[in-house]
């Protein structure tokens, strides 16, 4: 019996709520099927969602179809709640995207389909409200096809027809059709699994149209998933029952789980419960790839990975707006504290902070129905009355071009010294760390300062606010033998980035709102004028029911309060619907800093500054001139594609008192080792002899996909139907641009999987190397090998999109990157010319060599 857990995704009003009905209905788990509108249904239970008609909180329900045993979890459609959505993405085997066919594909359609691919997670799209959608299939394809994925099948066609247009979507497809004039389930098992196809379904979830087939479909590409026999389990959401009871929502990954196990020291399983719905039923065992509740345990939090699983990552989509709560004179704040604290083990996404000289609570939050969820859930739970300002945005910040950080913490018997190498990333890539450093420090050193890295919100120097787009290496340091702790290193790595900050030009960011407005036509030119007003940039279409359509974006400061307005205007007839796009640098940097007020030198929590010891005491050095004092000299060059220089100090200190033992452990391993001077604080400042040596990283080496980055690409995927040698010499010619942009050696690999008499072939073509494989070797085969043999001598970066050869090639130490990415990025070189391009690797701003974006944009 095969296992599954499926999440139901969608934009607000899509549906979701009600196919989910549908499936509970059809499978018999529920007798009567509910209506959103009536407030009855199975898994919208709770007294706010029944009010709104939407979906607040995730809930689940057990069914079973055929030979499998679904797991449904219903997520909220709604863009507030979307911190909840993403956290439920962590444990989903497969999805299924729920389209409004009266809409079409919405910003946050787009928005989901980007953590589906991030979190690695394939998908069937169910296309609903058919009954009432005056667009054909036909065009509703095309929309899903031009911006959610290329590879989207319509299954409602005839058997020949899908089949065919699924075995467009990957080589290895296309091989088996032109062979067999059929596709394998295995075949189309696997393609699905990898996302290289996405079967669409049309119906109507309130009339059961379509909705059995979409099952069946789903059913049989689901394949029978192998746990590890070790525990291991995956916690995203805690919550709390009627009774208080703090339950822990988890996914069991590996092994199995009894009651009364210990998870950690104190944290014992007092309760197991299977939930379907607001019912629940006790057990007391449960194994790999179930979804429970745990109660007993106080110490989980969402996100926390149990046994083998490992920590979950940072999640993509966090608050954009911040609030100051307000509450009755006289109130108990810390009171207050306490309770919000606890609503936010359920929900991280809030960010409570006090301010306690002020003593004001703030909190990050979404939009206004969050805000009133928030206010009732106060008031029912814990009998509070509050309220909350306007809100301000929450801005970030990045770097314009690379620089070096440096930190040090030296107060007497403490040593650590820390260099970062600082570098700007494409907007939308986060945060990102990279460990550089080699053998300058100890390996034990490197992971701490990576986990001190790691383990904070890193904030700006211009506002407070938190860094984005921006990948932090570690390229040196130092300990010392005897007086480093690890608290020491924390210190230097928080400074260490602050300084880089201060010497680096910063710049602000704000968040922008993807939106699409649809007005009647008599006010399109009152919408465009509000528009460019606000900063906003947009594009217009029309429809049959003389309605413009305006998408585009706009700062959410200047756009935020605007679906009331247009509201108003229009007498009810105007729409809005946004979703957080990304951020983008202010259009007012100076008035808003301003504004903000913050001074990064009287910020004593986050240091720019440095410590230093002379004759037994510590003193301060200021940001700019902790370079002149450091132990571990590091510059940047910009002269050179890439060279850190690296002169570590000629004197050490030898091995005195305690480490006799480890002296003469060192001394039967490498010999007799010579006496050096110890220096003087002074000396070693001052007058110390430093011996250079020099870091020359390793040649570029790319490796390409060539099928991949073709079908990545619409002009070449289009090309490709009808010419392939010209598809590939089209590719050929976009390459030998790259190289000549990028430099290093790149290997354009193209498969002959399963082709007659066919050699291999390897040769070069202008500046850069082709291979066909041999008969029966697939690319991926290839690039796997080749990235083995090469990851000595270079520096290997691999172009594709297949998640499992990403993570194949990642495993033997090469960058990945998309082949979309890829593609955009040689875009982007077109662009800005050659004389950019070389001023880029100047700046060391190499992005298609590093490690980058981890899932791939939209098509």
């Amino acid at each position: 019996m095969k296992k599954a857990v499926i999440g139901i995704l969608a934009h607000v009003d899509a549906g979701k709520t009600t196919l989910s009905e549908s499936l509970l209905y059809l499978s018999g788990t529920i007798r009567k099927k509910g209506r959103v509108d009536h407030g009855d249904t199975f898994l919208d239970y709770n007294v706010q969602e029944k009010e709104r008609g939407i979906t607040i909180f995730s809930k689940q329900a057990r069914f079973q179809w055929d030979d499998c045993i679904y797991t449904l979890v219903d997520t909220p459609g709604h863009v507030d709640f979307s911190s909840e959505m993403e956290r439920v993405l962590q444990v989903l085997d497969y999805a299924v995207l729920v389209i409004n066919g009266l809409d079409g594909v919405q910003a946050h359609s787009e928005t989901i389909v980007k953590l589906l691919h991030h979190y690695q997670i394939p998908y069937i799209i169910f296309i609903n409200k058919m009954d009432l959608s005056h667009h054909t299939k036909e065009k509703l394809m095309k929309d899903l096809q031009e911006h959610l994925h290329s590879g989207c099948v319509d299954i409602s066609v005839s058997k020949e027809e899908w089949m065919e247009n699924a075995a467009m979507c990957e080589d290895a497809l296309m091989e088996e059709y032109i062979e067999t004039n059929m596709l394998s389930a295995t075949s189309l098992q696997d393609a699905f699994s990898k996302q290289k196809w996405i079967p669409c379904f049309f119906g109507s979830a309130l009339k059961m149209q379509g909705v059995e087939e979409m099952l069946q479909g789903l059913t049989a590409l689901i394949k029978e998933k192998t746990y590890p026999t070790s525990f291991g389990a995956r916690v995203f959401k805690i919550t709390h029952d009627e009774k208080g009871n703090r339950l822990g929502h988890v996914k069991i990954t590996g092994g199995s789980l009894k009651v009364k196990t210990k998870l950690k020291e104190q944290d014992k399983v007092d309760q197991i419960r299977i939930y379907s719905g607001n019912r629940f039923q006790v057990v007391e065992e449960v194994q790999a790839g179930d979804i429970c509740c745990l109660q007993g345990p106080k110490t989980l939090y969402a996100g926390e990975g149990l046994g083998i699983e490992k920590e979950g990552e940072a999640p993509l989509l966090t608050s954009y707006m911040r609030y100051r709560m307000l509450f009755p004179k006289g109130s108990d704040v810390h009171k207050i504290l306490l309770q919000l604290k606890e609503l936010a083990q359920e929900d991280p996404q809030l960010h409570v902070s006090y301010n306690e000289r002020f003593e004001e609570i703030y909190v990050q939050l979404m939009g206004e129905i969050q805000i009133e969820v928030l206010k009732y859930q106060m008031k029912e739970r814990f009998e509070c009355e509050v309220d909350f300002d306007e809100g301000s945005v929450m801005y970030k910040e990045t770097i314009e071009s690379p620089v070096v950080g440096v930190g040090h913490f030296e107060p007497l018997r403490h040593y650590a010294e820390v260099h970062l190498l600082l570098e700007p990333l494409p907007s939308g890539s986060g945060i990102q760390f990279v460990n550089d450093c080699f053998k300058e420090l100890g390996e034990n050193w490197q992971k701490l300062i990576m986990t001190h890295l790691q383990e904070k919100e890193h904030i700006g120097v211009l506002s407070g606010y938190p860094l984005c787009d921006m990948r932090i290496r570690l390229i040196g340091g130092r300990a010392h033998q005897k007086h480093t702790e690890g608290g020491d290193f924390r210190e230097a790595t928080y400074r260490a980035v602050r300084q880089g900050l201060k010497c680096a030009k910063s710049i602000l960011l704000e968040p922008y709102y993807q939106f699409r407005i649809e007005v009647p036509s008599e006010y399109v030119s009152r919408t465009i004028y509000d528009i460019e007003q606000n900063g906003g940039t947009f594009t217009m279409d029309s429809n049959e029911y003389d309605m413009s359509i305006l998408q585009g974006k706009a700062p959410v400061s200047k756009m935020r309060n605007y679906a009331s307005t247009l509201l108003s205007y229009t007498k009810g007839k105007g729409r809005m619907r946004v979703a957080l796009k990304d951020y983008e640098p202010v259009l007012n940097q100076e008035e808003i800093l301003t504004e903000i007020g913050y001074d990064s030198e009287k910020d004593m929590e986050n240091p720019t500054g440095s410590i230093f010891c002379s004759h037994g005491a510590g003193f301060y050095v200021p940001w700019n001139e902790v370079k002149d004092y450091m132990h571990v000299k590091t510059e940047y060059s910009k002269q050179e594609e890439k060279k850190i220089h690296v002169s570590i100090s000629k004197e050490k200190t030898s091995f005195k008192g305690e480490d006799e033992e480890l002296e003469a452990i060192f001394k039967k391993t490498y010999g007799e080792k010579k006496e050096k001077r110890i220096l003087s604080n002074k000396e070693t400042y001052e007058k110390a002899v430093h011996k250079e040596t020099v870091y020359k990283p390793m040649e570029q080496c790319v490796l390409i996909d060539g099928y991949n980055v073709i079908h990545a690409s619409k002009e070449l995927s289009l090309l490709a139907q009808t010419n392939l040698d010209g598809a590939r010499s089209q590719l050929v010619h976009m390459v030998c641009n790259y190289q000549g942009y990028k430099k290093g050696e790149v290997i354009l690999v193209f498969d002959a999987y399963n082709m007659e008499e066919y050699t291999e072939r390897i040769y070069k073509q202008d500046n850069i190397y082709i291979v066909y494989t041999k008969k029966a070797q697939t690319a991926d085969a290839y690039i796997e090998s080749a990235t083995h043999k090469l990851a000595n001598q270079y520096r290997v970066t691999v172009v594709t999109s297949d998640g499992l050869e990403q993570l194949i090639t990642s495993a033997q130490g090469a960058y990945r990157i998309s082949s979309r990415q890829f593609l955009q990025d040689l875009q982007s070189l077109q662009k800005k010319g050659l004389e950019n391009v070389h001023t880029m690797q100047k700046k060391h701003r190499t992005y298609l060599l590093e490690d980058i974006r981890k899932y791939e944009e939209k098509e």
